[in-house]
């Protein structure tokens, strides 16, 4: 017999036995302030949950079920729900069924049954993620779909708990989270363990510390074991308790009267003092972790049947029947009654609709566009209170990269009070290479944000406060730093849109500043160039300027997308660009560009560039190799007397194919250029894409599969000019002997 069919006629025996177990003290319901109706309620959601657990794995053992990982032993999570406000938003753990059903039963014309077995079927009119995965989730329940990487929704909780007070100094157009909310966040205690859980709680004690507001409320949900590995007993309380800026406090889940109770006071110390709070709910997990893990394994037959004296339904039917609220009969009816109409409605479910195509599982990749408010702009006059007489007479002037995305920034936070930077350093000291010079002092810490060091804070402050209207620009200081967090673009951001069918969204510029070629500074993890990591998360926009002018213009569309489309950008600034200032000799400032002025141009999502109109040889490049091809061009041309056409890619993801394609048409010859890893580079995707698509002779230059060295090597194993232009004559196949030579 399946371990949950033994967890139910044993609940079915104990409660016609009056078998119930001993309970600890418990305040009453008059001190609790739970209603004799809200018990009950509860009460219905632990069996809604613990049948949906049931009918899965049935459903799965018949192949209609695509999902096992189960609630039962975890439902008094019911009462934290009952203890919260349906618009505080949720992002919950993987076992926290009972607590959407019971949310869904203070919001009216909910359907929770029918819709988790929606999802459990995979059915394309599940109304989360319309079939593409089982989360738990709801747009009017305001629970954001999770996945399943282990405590990954931490550092956005945390974020979006900072959006709720930002948002009472700046109330975003799109803001969804009210300015008296709280944001829950649940986890089980072998997550807790979790690199990333602890670099939340930290950052939000470290927040708190400094009196920022953050209304958070972790529940910690301790069934002393993660798989099939124990917790050891008094771990979580060891771990958590006394940290500061965090207050502790604990519950007993098995017990709902007294979690709602605890659960109702700290949700309020929480909503009025806005300070996090971490609440340690102990109950135990009944069946093995998923369907097909064999509890047996790792557990006696002793523990197993100890754990299951301990099941939580019957803790509150007890107290049920104790407090006259129910009958046995009553109990066994809405138990009975609640299993029936979920085998019912779990048959109506699996002949519901599937998602068939690619095209349709891939639908919500791309966020839906939504109406923005257009605005005229500030005035000049309050333009140049915020520039500064000194920069406003510089706009005329032609700068390097890091002034124009200075200014650049400078006008996008202007125009839009919801964009608002983040990251190491980037207030007072304006950043590594002054990039964010003196916006703090011109919009305030409040919105050029220093933060602690950890850069799964950072990206996830920029999740949350995307969750809750804002732009966020979050900076990651060097390339190489991003793979700390990567997975808080990759299997959070990048996935929001997908898991929930369009309904949540994150929109964002992620800055960073990358690439090799800095002369004597850092090595390797100062001057990283593997871009690999993102080019392949679907959805994500990865721009790459070259030049200064570049830079402005699209950080702007990419503001844009993020405003507008809902986009995720990426925006990598290639460090050895930021002050250069000369293209092929020194003082010729042919690197440096007047800023463009907002409205006078724009370089649109795909849109590429173009230098010269040779039909001998195209060279594909971007950032750095652009900057070197350009200067390998003059001197194919008066050298060699060959005509080249420099087409600079600027949008590495999505892969601008036919507008490179038809930049390249009229050459005989392609020469890509590349400066990143030979071995996951752009130039795969570009050989491939001439090789399928090209008539056109292709050959590549590349950055060696290797490391970047400091000091005199910085740049012997990357692309170098000569290295370009020796490249370019084999493949044209022209004598290395210049003209007239």
């Amino acid at each position: 017999m399946d371990r949950a069919d033994v967890v139910h006629e044993n609940f079915l025996r104990r409660v016609i036995g009056g078998q119930f177990p001993a309970t600890t003290p418990s305040p009453s319901l008059a001190d609790a302030k739970l209603s004799r109706e809200s018990l009950v309620s509860i009460f219905r959601a632990q069996a809604v949950s613990r049948h949906l657990d049931r009918i899965s794995r049935k459903l799965q053992a018949r192949g209609q079920g695509f999902y096992t990982i189960g609630s039962s032993g975890h439902e008094g999570n019911g009462a934290v729900a009952a203890a919260l406000r349906p618009t505080d938003p949720a992002f919950l753990h993987y076992r926290d069924a009972a607590f959407q059903i019971a949310r869904s039963f203070q919001v009216p014309g909910q359907t929770p049954l029918w819709d988790m077995l929606l999802s459990f079927t995979s059915s394309s009119e599940d109304p989360i993620s319309g079939g593409r995965h089982k989360v738990l989730g709801s747009k009017a329940l305001n629970i954001p779909p999770q996945t399943s990487t282990i405590a990954s929704h931490l550092p956005k909780a945390v974020g979006a708990a900072f959006s709720i007070g930002l948002s009472r100094r700046i109330r975003p157009e799109h803001a969804v989270f009210p300015d008296d909310a709280i944001v829950l966040c649940s986890f089980g205690d072998a997550s807790l363990n979790h690199s990333t859980a602890q670099g939340a709680i930290n950052t939000a004690g470290w927040t708190a510390y400094q009196r920022t507001p953050l209304p958070l409320l972790f529940l910690c949900q301790d069934n002393g074991i993660g798989i099939s590995t124990k917790t050891p007993i008094g771990w979580v309380e060891a771990s958590v308790k006394g940290r500061p800026g965090l207050r502790y406090q604990q519950c007993n889940g098995l017990d709902v009267v007294g979690t709602f109770a605890v659960t109702q006071q700290l949700a309020e110390c929480v909503r009025v003092r806005r300070r996090p709070a971490f609440l340690h709910m102990s109950c135990v997990r009944l069946y093995g972790h998923a369907g097909p893990d064999v509890e047996s394994a790792y557990r006696s037959k002793d523990e197993i049947e100890a754990i299951e004296a301990h099941d939580p339904l019957l803790y509150t039917a007890g107290r049920l029947i104790a407090e006259g609220v129910c009958s046995v009969e009553d109990v066994l009816a809405i138990y009975n009654e609640t299993s029936e109409r979920t085998i019912r409605v779990a048959e109506d479910a699996i002949g519901r609709p599937k998602l068939r195509s690619a095209r349709e599982v891939m639908a919500s990749i791309i966020p839906p566009a939504r109406k923005c408010s257009k605005t005229n702009g500030p005035t000049p006059e309050e333009r140049e209170a915020v520039f500064g007489s000194a920069d406003i007479r510089a706009l005329a002037e032609p700068h390097h990269m890091a002034k124009l995305i200075n200014l650049a920034l400078t006008d996008l936070m202007l125009g839009h009070e919801e964009v608002v930077l983040a990251g190491e350093d980037v207030g007072r000291k304006g950043g590594v290479y002054g990039v964010t010079q003196r916006l703090q002092h011109r919009f305030g810490a409040h919105r050029v944000i220093d933060t602690l060091l950890d850069e799964q804070a950072i990206l996830g402050l920029a999740v949350g406060l995307g969750h809750n209207g804002f732009i966020p620009i979050p900076e990651i200081q060097f390339l190489a730093y991003l793979h700390n967090a990567e997975d808080q673009i990759r299997g959070e951001a990048a996935t929001l849109s997908f898991f929930s069918n369009g309904q949540y969204t994150n929109p964002m510029v992620v800055r960073i500043a990358g690439l090799g070629y800095q002369r004597g500074f850092g090595g390797h993890f100062h001057n990283d160039n593997s871009l690999a990591v993102l080019r392949d998360i679907p959805g994500v926009v990865l721009a790459c300027p070259s030049n200064g002018r570049d830079a402005a213009l699209m950080l702007r569309e990419a503001v844009r997308l993020a405003r507008e489309e809902q986009r995720i950008v990426v925006f990598v600034e290639p460090i050895a660009l930021y002050m250069t200032r000369d293209l092929h000799k020194e003082g010729d400032r042919r690197w440096s560009f007047v800023y463009p002025p907002p409205g006078t141009a724009k370089i649109s999502l795909g849109e590429i560039g173009v230098q010269g109109d040779g039909t001998d040889l195209a060279i594909v490049s971007y950032a750095n190799g652009c900057f070197l091809s350009l200067q390998a061009q003059r001197i194919l041309a008066e050298k060699y007397g060959l005509r080249v056409r420099v087409v600079d890619m600027r949008w590495l993801a999505p892969l601008p194919a036919e507008s490179i394609l038809r930049a390249a048409a009229p050459c005989k010859h392609v020469l890509i250029v590349d400066e990143c890893r030979q071995t996951g580079s752009q130039s795969e995707a570009l050989l491939a894409l001439f090789a399928e698509r090209s008539p056109s002779r292709v050959a590549r230059i590349t950055a060696e599969d290797s490391f970047i060295a400091t000091g005199p090597a910085y740049a012997a194993t990357l692309p170098s000019r000569d290295g370009i232009v020796a490249a370019a004559l084999r493949l044209v196949g022209v004598d290395a002997e210049p003209v007239g030579a």
